[in-house]
């Protein structure tokens, strides 16, 4: 609702509101912001920059492996791209694209939050990662990038095979990334449990929010064996340490223990926004509340937990004994029963519903379709004798990128038409939505369906030519032609949304009626949110149309209004009941300046001047202690 249209008490709180939590205009204001939403969109906007990287990089490859013998790109630069494509694909979209992003932006508007718990660490996590990923493409420009393959398996990352920086910048670089994703999920997790609004027990949550602490809780879990055995790695490389080295009692299968524990749980780590999108999307295009409500939170926190015990799955061929494949065969078979919960609580939901089939949910129903598939696949390398007669072949590249693309990246794609009249408050444009849909949908199937055969024929992943005997040229090239559809529907997506933006049609407040609190508030919300903290009964409270009326009536009474200063409600942890009142901080010029004495700081270890790092690792101390020396403190 407009501010002039407002009584006039009701518009003086507004305007106090807006007075106290707006943040510098311009480009000042963006470096120094604090603001979840604001940080969502950088986190956007970033992680889509990376993400038009990672796409040039595949359709690079591909283009190699149009032909038989092609020479598009050297053996190196070949393998350098390779590493990239996946580094780039995995750790700097898919990942911070659909925890960092989406959840910036609307977890704490689903909770009836003004703010994340912690506002300058939020924005801190950005920071990081923006540093971590130009020091990761910093050696791809140098043409030292990452050159092992995306799991970069020992021994060929030690010293003796890979001499150069190019395994330096890839083992720094990630855990300089785990940095930025350690203090975001450890925000949401606090963020969750504290901040939300009183009435929002834990069984009234959002499953979005289900999902995306899952996400979090997964991340705090499965990033120390990654941040452990790249640790090991460079202390190997650097420092004359033996861990992989079998002459001196080491072990390569160190390497992948401690990797597939964190690589195959990341897997779940990747699709478990996705359910959560695909949970906001299909109630509101269906018209219903989704089917088996508490069942699918819970299956949600159930594919992170069991992930963890899949990680051997990667290793069937690596002579480990048959009992312990046995166990991992199993658990592996056990995963797809919390996925099959939601899938057919998900086709439940819309065939009882009366589902309008606009291009949002076109994308989860495309994301529906390639997560079958791709589970199908998944199942079949529980079997031990299959997985390891496919090991290593295209087989698994298919599996993995119809996981990864089509049911990971589908409901973003989704998510970003689902949501962009709330960001912008402008509506985008429906047929031309549905046709993209239609190409990208067309392009992935064309792409990564004939990897299946290819892989059945013998072809292995990661190589960089083959010969024209082989027979797989005719595949090869349907998958180029297929990356190419793929890439034009997604440059029918971007063109739609700018457009839609340009053209400022307006979307109002709740264009689609959804059900949970974001569309409860103004389309772009304000700096705080919601002008008085929410009404909560149920887990669609924007559905709860009284609620939304009592919220009206207690801005107009002034009752939790909160405008003394950057103020949030805290409640309990499981029932939801007011806790306290927080006073949040404000803007700050202090993240932005610990995450490059970071950035310093690790370009200085990589260049071996461990003096100068350590002076940069002091600066960094010093920013920290300036950051916390003045009021308010943070939750």
């Amino acid at each position: 609702m407009a501010v002039d249209v407002l009584p006039p008490r009701t518009r003086q709180r507004v305007e106090r509101l807006d007075a106290i939590w707006e943040e510098r205009p311009g480009l000042l204001g963006w470096l120094t912001t604090v603001d979840h939403k604001r940080i969502g969109l950088l986190y956007f906007f970033t992680t889509l920059a990376f993400f038009l990287a990672g796409g040039v990089e595949a359709l690079l490859i591909r283009t190699q492996l149009a032909r038989p013998n092609e020479r598009v790109l050297s053996p190196d630069t070949y393998n350098q791209v390779m590493t990239m494509h996946g580094v780039t694909m995995i750790f700097l979209f898919v990942i911070p694209m659909g925890v960092s992003a989406f959840g910036n932006y609307l977890v704490p508007l689903m909770i009836g939050a003004r703010d994340m718990a912690f506002p300058r660490m939020n924005a801190l996590s950005y920071w990081l990662f923006l540093g971590s990923g130009c020091f990761i493409y910093a050696g791809l420009f140098m043409r030292k990038g990452a050159n092992c393959g995306w799991f970069c398996y020992a021994p060929l990352n030690t010293k003796s095979y890979d001499p150069g920086l190019n395994v330096d910048f890839y083992a720094l670089g990630l855990i300089f990334n785990g940095l930025s994703t350690t203090a975001g999920a450890i925000n949401f997790i606090v963020t969750i449990f504290k901040l939300r609004a009183p009435g929002m027990s834990l069984n009234r949550m959002p499953l979005f929010v289900f999902a995306n602490l899952a996400s979090s809780l997964a991340i705090i879990f499965l990033l120390p064996p990654l941040t452990m055995d790249l640790t090991f790695l460079e202390l190997q490389r650097r420092a004359g340490f033996h861990f992989f080295d079998v002459a001196h009692g080491g072990d390569p299968l160190l390497w992948q223990h401690l990797f597939w524990l964190f690589g195959h749980p990341e897997v779940y780590l990747i699709v478990l926004p996705a359910f959560g999108i695909a949970t906001s999307i299909i109630p509101t295009f269906s018209r219903r509340k989704m089917v088996a409500f508490p069942l699918v939170a819970l299956a949600e926190l159930l594919v992170a937990f069991i992930g963890f015990g899949v990680w051997a799955h990667h290793m069937f061929a690596t002579g480990l004994p048959t009992v312990s494949l046995v166990f991992f065969a199993a658990a592996s078979m056990m995963v797809v029963i919390p996925s099959t919960i939601q899938i057919f609580a998900w086709t439940i939901t819309v065939i009882s519903g009366r589902p309008i089939f606009a291009a949002p949910l076109l994308f989860i129903g495309g994301f529906i379709t390639f997560f079958v598939f791709g589970g199908l696949s998944g199942i079949m390398f529980a079997a031990i004798p299959f997985d390891q007669a496919t090991t290593d072949t295209y087989f698994v590249v298919a599996h993995f990128h119809f996981i990864i693309f089509g049911a990971a990246v589908f409901p973003l794609l989704g998510g970003m038409y689902y949501w962009f009249p709330k960001v912008t408050g402008r509506m985008y444009n429906e047929p031309l939505a549905k046709v993209s849909f239609w190409v990208t949908f067309t392009g992935t199937a064309l792409t990564f369906f004939p990897m299946h055969i290819l892989g059945l024929l013998g072809m292995t992943r990661r190589v960089y030519t083959y010969p024209a005997s082989a027979g797989w040229g005719g595949y090869n090239l349907s998958e180029t032609f297929g990356a190419y559809i793929l890439a034009a529907g997604l440059l029918l997506i971007a063109g739609n949304l700018v457009w839609s933006f340009l053209r400022a049609v307006p979307a109002g407040p709740d264009p689609f009626y959804g059900g949970t609190l974001e569309w409860a508030t103004t389309s772009p919300p304000p700096e705080y949110n919601f002008a008085v903290i929410p009404t909560v009964t149920s887990p669609y409270p924007n559905w709860d149309r009284e609620d939304r009326e009592e919220d009206a009536r207690r801005l107009e009474r002034g009752q939790l209004v909160l405008a003394a200063g950057h103020e949030t409600p805290a409640s309990t942890v499981r029932d939801g009941y007011w806790d306290e009142i927080l006073d949040m901080p404000s803007e700050s010029p202090w993240p932005i300046t610990l995450a490059f004495a970071v950035l310093l700081m690790f370009m200085m270890v990589l260049l071996t001047h461990f003096v100068t790092a350590a002076i940069f690792g002091g600066v960094a101390l010093l920013a920290l202690a300036a950051w916390h020396s003045k009021e308010p403190q943070e939750f």
